[in-house]
């Protein structure tokens, strides 16, 4: 059972959603819990729908956001029903909203489903109470959530691979040895308490700017320079220091912000400052009108995030191609040639880079670009090989443009560590999923194992395992045992297939697991599909226990109308006889084989065994059924 989906996987979500309410419903019934099947959907709805699309990640942002804006959209747009959860006043979130949503992330926690990155079990039930005190006591600003953001799903966004960071220590000592930190902290003591005179235009005086460019080591010798518009270093870093908020001009003066004093001397924080100030620069970094200014704040993390995670450098011709495709749409029309259009912007993009490499962000190189960034651009793309939210395909023209630019030397760029944690942390604060090595070391085994089936490569996934494994003494004992507990089996064959994948002595022990009164019969199916000699023959009873581990699996994922299909497909007649004999198996999965009783044997015996009428005239029927008839 998958806790994520592609946008595309419209039938799988939903079976999958299926799955979720119907036993979330059983789990909460037990226990005397509140749970409203509409809210429990609308709550699945919402992250699936959202930027990273993982069904079992949830913070307080997104409890927040799901009971005051998603559920007053939604619970006064769709047709009301009476009865239902979401049949609310307008001004106010559904009663049962907040009771109904705290069950499912409870069910979510105790069954291991829960995606450790988040935040805690109490964290979230703190937040669904904030949030359902916060809808009594603004109810007008709840409703207005209604109008004031009618998209609230979000663009999915491609899951980035897990990353790998040096120790904090180095990315500190890389941070003080960055050139824009070190000019920073420069110009803020040469700014002093006093501050500096600027003239009517707000520029430094000449004087005071040619001071300045030799204090920083610019290089820029302009003995008629007016200003620091006529120092284009100079001015990019006065505007870098504004943005960041490192001085501000007041009153004719240029003055050092006094909240920044502790970034000063704390070069790790200053870094960051300057890499989110970064982005506001897009007036500031070119010497003359730009093309990209105008979303200069939009376009760049996107670049940032097209490098994240690669093997090797990427080639900027890759990233000018898709750039232009972009700036198309602001290119003056006029009788200046495409072509000189895109070298302008070619130059610009490059600088951007250069500014962001004295930065520390990013390394710049001079060379053939490695044969992944030009694999698939021969020959034509299929337009189904792209997926929601997959940039554009490149026209066939601008991909043979690039085979022959790529063919040959040319500007390469590659993120940083520091670049790559800073990228890493703007999309964790856009909602995307950006795995980091290391970071489930605290988490339980379930959540380890589940995390790693739905979200890591084999190779990445071994190194975070090895990670955990040091965390918790080396013993692999509560990974298999996270198996046996797991009560959705498809999820627990997939656990038991990663861990035997990267743990080649787990895989080893499978054959002597075959009559374990858990694991057995996912052990069976995980040796009948390796191929693995060892397994043996099945006897009877092993045969009907994978059989039942089967059917239980696609019951998960296709739910009970599929199960019956595919039943009397393959039995044909025989088929409720086959499914009896499936719940008299002694399979272990309880909550499976209840299901598998209710939903699929109760279904087959109903249907077998048409209605019947109790002995006497049939309804319709004149006199009786038998004898002579009654004359008239």
């Amino acid at each position: 059972m998958r806790t994520w989906f592609e946008p595309h996987e419209a039938e799988e979500f939903e079976a999958a959603k299926d799955l979720l309410v119907r036993r979330c419903l059983v789990w909460a019934a037990e226990r005397g819990m509140a749970a409203e099947p509409p809210v429990l959907e609308a709550a699945l709805d919402f992250r699936h729908r959202s930027v990273d699309g993982r069904l079992a990640y949830w913070d307080e942002a997104q409890v927040r956001r799901f009971l005051l804006e998603w559920i007053p959209r939604h619970a006064t747009a769709r047709r009301k029903l009476p009865g239902t959860a979401l049949n609310a006043a307008p001004n106010a979130v559904p009663g049962t909203a907040p009771d109904s949503l705290l069950t499912l992330l409870r069910y979510i926690a105790a069954k291991g489903l829960r995606d450790p990155r988040g935040a805690t079990l109490a964290q979230l039930e703190q937040a669904v109470k904030d949030a359902a005190a916060s809808a009594s006591a603004e109810p007008d600003r709840v409703a207005e959530a209604r109008f004031a953001r009618p998209h609230l799903d979000g663009q999915r966004a491609f899951p980035q691979p897990p990353l790998a960071l040096p120790p904090a220590r180095e990315l500190a000592e890389a941070a003080a040895r960055s050139d824009v930190v070190r000019w920073l902290a420069t110009l803020a003591d040469w700014v002093g308490a006093e501050g500096k005179p600027l003239t009517e235009a707000g520029h430094l005086r000449p004087a005071d700017a040619r001071q300045l460019a030799e204090l920083l080591g610019t290089g820029e010798r302009n003995p008629e320079a007016r200003s620091a518009a006529d120092l284009p270093d100079v001015g990019l870093l006065l505007a870098w220091a504004k943005h960041a908020r490192i001085v501000r001009a007041s009153k004719g003066r240029l003055l050092r912000v006094a909240k920044a004093a502790p970034l000063l001397h704390d070069p790790e924080k200053l870094w960051s400052r300057a890499f989110e100030a970064y982005f506001e620069l897009g007036r500031d970094i070119p010497a003359s009108s730009s093309l990209l200014w105008s979303v200069f704040d939009e376009l760049m993390p996107d670049v940032l995030y097209s490098m994240y995670g690669m093997a090797s450098p990427m080639p900027a011709a890759r990233l000018e191609e898709t750039v232009w495709l972009v700036y198309q749409d602001y290119v003056p029309s006029g009788r200046v040639p495409e072509e000189t259009w895109r070298d302008r912007l070619a130059r610009e993009l490059t600088r951007a880079f250069e500014v962001l490499a004295e930065l520390g962000a990013v390394e710049l190189s001079h060379g053939v670009a490695d044969a992944l960034y030009s694999g698939d651009l021969a020959g034509e793309l299929p337009d189904d090989d792209l997926t929601a939210g997959a940039t554009p395909a490149l026209p066939a023209e601008a991909r043979a443009r690039l085979l022959r630019r790529l063919a040959e030397p040319g500007l390469l760029v590659r993120l940083t560590p520091l670049g790559a944690r800073a990228a890493r942390e703007r999309m964790l604060a856009e909602g995307r999923d950006a795995p980091l090595i290391g970071e489930l070391a605290d988490a339980s085994a379930a959540e380890l194992l589940g995390v790693l089936v739905e979200h890591y490569p084999t190779d990445a996934a071994a190194r975070e395992l090895d990670s955990w494994l040091v965390a918790h003494g080396g013993d692999p004992g509560p990974l298999l045992d996270a198996v046996r507990a797991c009560s959705f089996r498809t999820r627990a064959a997939a656990m038991l297939s990663l861990l035997t994948r990267i743990r080649p002595g787990l895989r080893v022990m499978l054959p002597g697991l075959r009559t374990d009164p858990v694991l057995g019969p996912i052990v069976l199916m995980e040796l009948a599909d390796g191929g693995d000699p060892g397994h043996g023959h099945l006897g009877a009873d092993e045969n009907l226990l994978v059989t039942t581990e089967g059917v239980l699996g696609l019951l998960e994922l296709a739910g009970p109308e599929k199960v019956l299909e595919q039943l009397r497909a393959m039995a044909g007649p025989s088929a409720l006889a086959l499914v009896e004999a499936m719940a008299a198996s002694g399979h272990p999965a309880q909550e499976g084989m209840e299901e598998l009783r209710r939903l699929v044997l109760d279904a087959m015996r109903a249907r077998s065994h048409p209605l019947r009428f109790v002995p006497g005239p049939r309804p319709g029927a004149r006199g009786r059924t038998g004898g002579r008839r009654r004359r008239r």
